[in-house]
């Protein structure tokens, strides 16, 4: 948090992508600024990221404008990865990172275990939404934990009272899946959100569709994946009122016109609240102006107050929306302009034509030169076509346009590139020094003593002193103080302003004034020096990285277990989610069932069976959650809250996939955490399944036979028929067999439970049975089929051919062929 002006707002957080974007941040008034160093650990390994160098010189100009940054490695971490990402913490933390965002908790532990002294944020995507998993976060050494964008504000308040500093997203693009259990695009193009690799399929067109295929989506929603994007300006004094530490803007594929626009808006407006100012009315216009004009998908802030229905989503369009300035009232065909063109040495003579037409524009808001306008007719949106304004104008005026051809009258004109944030941007790349920070100036003038000079930042941070001339009594003229605090405050090419600058001198004193600049600039130079010094001392202190090596030495490998025993002793394992598949699978011999779900354990189950908990546990979940966590119950936990609760409580916590496990330091710690059993992520490959087993004293499980859930929402994904009756018990749909389809012909099945959530689940289910020996050489030794979408029959069926695959495993027979349409998942391809 921050203290601007009469209450506490929370700390303004920028993204940065790359180091104009960066500096773009600086320049709006971030507080805090975070990005990724290098490409290869982070969730937005697309973007430009920073090298050594960068890194090191943007840290330099953040510290000395009094700004914090932060360095994403907020992916899940592979253990042959696992030295290489403690190598980049260390690099980061020695060339001046403030605090590290990390989502994988092995590699939380290894850093809190070397390096306790450097500060660690939980990224969001760690799925946390609650008060007990975020106390937690905190006990295992976490400064701060960023929490869903799913969260209402009396969530994040009753989390923010825990007294662990919280960060929450405030502007921004929204994943339509809650982050960190999302493998829509790892399943169905190998890109792993997980990894910082994402392809956002999420954006694009599906039909809802029954079982027969017949489309149910009601006009205009054909991407029913696509949230608009996060919007929280009006909603910074109840942020502030709930405890929120620091609002996150969303943004590091974005351009550095975006951040400077959309933070500027943010921090004028987070003043205004902090000040207890009534924001004028043309402040306000030109605020949502900033915002509007950068990329968006339109703005909603239905999560912070409570709901997720059809106001948060952009069905109809999934790009930049822009501003709405206006609407064309009329248009006309121009002569074609030909131009004419010859090749080198005779070549034959060619002719380009372009067309042209003449757009008559009413506009409804003002526009700058070089703005880029979007036509984009209503009755046919694909046929959009832009062209740039060509002079300022304000609303009221109409303004004429040349593109390449007409558009109807009444058709909508947009705004979707500033030209004013754009040269602001470039301004901004150009400049030496784009913040700077405000000082107090102390001047000590007394005749016989050394002229003294002491500036102290506003903060009290750092202060420099300097003692130059011996002053003299003036010969002719005495200098007055106003001319030593002229010259003094002149601060020029430092990356200092003066807020408040005393003068005490004794009368008749004289001086040369080159002699007063030269202590002045002298106590600048040692003012960056005294603010840079923690961080330029770091090198020194901390103990270096561990190389591989070193890393292997440490893990405590296998040794309760035996791949012979593994082999010859697997469990069978069945995730049902209706009491039909789970009897079958009792019936068919010595089988765990799971049984998915609180409206199936309401069902006519047989007994015994081990509950699945949903990979979401909010506050208001707790009270049906947790009657499922009894000591000395199995239970499989999809959530860091449940485990939390499950060993609070005795009972045997077995850790959902949805819980990515992808390093044995991940696995150890887990375990102490009170874990007794894990099923591994469809998104490892054998060789890692092997490298994560090795480091486990206790039972590792695999899903070999399913579709992937790929997606959880708290949006339902059937509100795309525009058919809600808001009461999900008696919602007809949600008892149909219904799905997405995708333009490629690709089917999703998809299913919403009583808590109006959605689960997407793979066009193509995993058949890893095939691969059943090499599992279980790799220290598997729990083998589920996932029924979810499967009748009893099929569910046999299935356990059939893994009854084979394991006599094959023990040379007895063949393992069976992989089944017609589907994939081995990544077991032997790796994810981005």
């Amino acid at each position: 948090m921050t203290q601007t002006g009469n209450r506490t707002m929370p700390e303004l957080l920028a993204p940065a992508g790359s180091l104009e974007a960066f500096r773009a941040a600086l320049a709006a008034g971030a507080d805090a600024i975070y990005c990724g160093l290098g490409n290869d650990f982070n969730a937005r390994r697309g973007a430009a990221n920073f090298d050594d160098a960068a890194f090191a010189a943007a840290c330099d100009e953040a510290h000395i404008a009094g700004v914090h940054v932060y360095v994403t490695i907020n992916i899940v971490i592979q253990s042959s990865e696992m030295a290489a990402a403690l190598a980049l913490v260390y690099r980061a933390y020695t060339l001046g990172a403030d605090a590290f965002i990390i989502q994988d908790w092995g590699l939380l532990a290894e850093v809190r275990r070397r390096w306790p002294q450097i500060e660690c944020h939980i990224s969001t995507q760690a799925n946390v939404h609650d008060a007990r998993a975020t106390l937690w976060c905190n006990q295992l050494g976490a400064h701060r934990v960023t929490l869903s964008r799913e969260l209402s504000l009396p969530e994040i308040k009753t989390i923010s009272d825990t007294g662990v500093e919280t960060e929450v997203f405030g502007h921004g693009a929204l994943c339509y899946c809650y982050s960190g259990v999302c493998m829509m695009s790892s399943m169905s193009g190998g890109r792993s959100a997980n990894r910082g690799m994402c392809a956002q399929p999420c954006r694009l067109l599906y039909d809802l569709i029954d079982e027969k295929g017949n489309v149910l989506e009601a006009q205009g929603r054909t991407r029913p994946l696509c949230p608009k994007d996060a919007f929280s300006l009006y909603d910074l004094d109840a942020l502030a009122e709930a405890g929120a530490g620091s609002l996150k803007v969303e943004g590091r594929m974005k351009a550095p016109d975006y951040v400077y626009s959309v933070i500027s808006a943010y921090r004028a407006q987070m003043d205004d609240v902090a000040a207890g100012r009534t924001v004028p009315q043309a402040d306000a216009q030109q605020r949502m102006r900033l915002l509007l004009r950068s990329f968006n998908r339109n703005f909603t802030n239905a999560y912070l107050h409570g709901t997720a229905g059809d106001e948060m989503m952009s069905y109809e369009r999934s790009n930049n929306r822009g501003q709405l300035v206006g609407s064309v009232i009329s248009s006309c065909k121009l002569s074609d302009v030909v131009k004419t063109s010859r090749g080198t040495n005779g070549g034959r003579e060619r002719k380009r034509i372009t067309t042209r037409a003449q757009i008559v524009v009413q506009l409804d808001e003002p526009v700058g030169k070089g703005d880029l306008l979007e036509f984009r007719p209503h009755h046919n949106p694909s046929q959009f076509l832009t062209a740039h304004v060509v002079a300022d104008a304000v609303a009221g005026e109409k303004i004429k346009c040349i593109a390449s051809r007409p558009m109807p009258a009444g058709c909508p004109v947009r705004v979707i590139r500033s030209q004013a944030a754009l040269d602001c941007a470039s301004r901004i790349a150009s400049m030496d020094i784009v913040r700077k920070r405000l000082v107090n100036v102390q001047v000590i003038c007394r005749i016989g003593k050394p002229f003294t000079i002491t500036m102290t930042t506003l903060d009290g941070v750092a202060t420099a002193c300097v003692e130059g001339f011996v002053v003299e009594a003036a010969r002719t003229r005495a200098v007055s103080a106003d001319e030593v605090r002229e010259h003094v405050g002149r601060m020029g090419t430092t990356p200092f302003a003066v807020q408040d600058l005393t003068v005490c001198m004794d009368e008749g004193c004289g001086m040369g004034f080159s002699a007063v600049h030269k202590v002045r600039a002298q106590t600048a130079e040692l003012l960056i020096q005294s603010i840079l010094e923690p961080w330029h001392a770091r090198k020194k202190k901390l103990v270096a990285a561990p190389t591989t090596e070193q890393l292997e030495l440490g893990y405590v490998t296998r040794t309760a277990k035996s791949t012979a025993s593994t082999v010859h002793n697997p469990q069978l394992c069945v995730l049902a989610t209706t009491p039909e598949v789970a009897r079958a699978a009792r019936a068919f011999g010595e089988v765990r069932v799971y049984v998915s779900g609180d409206e199936h354990m309401a069902a006519d189950f047989p007994q015994q069976c081990i509950p699945v908990l949903d990979e979401i546990c909010r506050e208001i979940d707790h009270a049906r959650i947790d009657s499922f966590i009894h000591a000395g119950t199995t239970v499989a936990v999809g959530n860091v809250s449940e485990l939390v609760h499950a060993q609070q409580q005795g009972a045997v916590a077995e850790i959902r996939s949805c819980i990515p496990v992808h390093n044995r330091a991940c696995v150890q710690t887990l375990e102490a955490a009170g874990a007794q059993g894990f099923w591994l992520s469809p998104e490892l490959t054998l060789t890692q399944i092997a490298q994560v087993a090795s480091a486990a004293t206790t039972p590792m499980g695999f899903v070999v036979y399913g579709r992937p859930r790929v997606m959880t929402a708290q949006h339902c994904v059937l509100m795309a028929a525009n058919t809600c009756i808001h009461d999900c018990a008696r919602c007809a749909l949600r008892r149909r067999k219904l799905a997405i389809r995708n333009n490629q012909g690709a089917v999703m099945p998809v299913h919403t439970d009583l808590q109006a959530r959605s689960r997407i689940y793979a066009a193509q289910p995993i058949d890893a049975i095939p691969q059943v020996a090499e599992l279980l050489a790799a220290g598997v030794s729990r083998l589920a089929i996932d029924a979810t979408l499967l009748s009893a029959e099929e569910c046999v069926h299935e356990l059939k051919r893994l009854v084979q695959a394991i006599k094959a495993a023990q040379g007895k027979g063949k393992a069976p062929l992989r089944e017609q349409g589907a994939s081995s998942g990544h077991l032997f391809i790796g994810i981005e």
